[in-house]
């Protein structure tokens, strides 16, 4: 096949897959004609903490609020999911935080606090310190619906400080849209 057949078979394809107004074929929409976009209850990010080093515990509570805040905020800015307020399922986040080390690591805590809240998705973020300089951020999607985790993505820092920690954020949320662009099933 020429170059130039092929590019208008794979543009063919790719109107077939998005439809006509270029969105997913059923995805739906809402009144406006936007797609509706799935709701996502972004957990508070827990710490696995290597070092457990007693003069970096303050600091690392307030960076903690900072990025949970932080990632629901350009979750939403960038329209990637409909971001729910997780609060009314705070009694049970602290149940099972009590019952569990982390609830990344609990399928089943997820599926509790999805329902208890109606969200379609769950996403668990969680830090992993391994010194003070060598960090990752990491988050998991839970889709309630389904049962099972459908998404996960890590992201490197460098030095345990705000800075790094908003880059680290700002970064993985632009990473996402940015697939998302390319790929509209992406995180979903």
């Amino acid at each position: 096949m020429n170059p130039m057949n092929r590019r208008r078979m794979l543009a063919a394809i790719g109107l077939g897959y998005l439809g006509v107004a270029g969105r997913p074929l059923g995805a739906q929409t809402d009144g406006g004609g936007r797609v509706k976009l799935p709701s996502l209850a972004v957990l508070d990010f827990e710490l696995l903490d290597d070092q457990n080093n007693p003069a970096t515990k303050a600091a690392q509570v307030v960076r903690l609020h900072n990025a949970t805040l932080q990632l629901r905020q350009e979750l939403q800015a960038r329209r990637l999911y409909d971001v729910m307020d997780s609060s009314p399922s705070r009694d049970l986040q602290d149940k099972l935080r009590s019952q569990q080390e982390f609830i990344y690591r609990c399928d089943d805590c997820a599926a509790q606090i999805g329902v208890v809240l109606g969200a379609d998705l769950v996403m668990t973020p969680w830090v992993q310190k391994v010194s003070e300089l060598i960090l990752n951020l990491n988050v998991q999607i839970y889709d309630v619906k389904a049962g099972k985790v459908i998404f996960s993505k890590s992201v490197d820092m460098r030095g345990n400080q705000d800075q790094s920690w908003s880059r680290a954020v700002r970064y993985l949320v632009r990473d996402m849209a940015e697939k998302r662009d390319r790929n509209p099933r992406y995180g979903l």
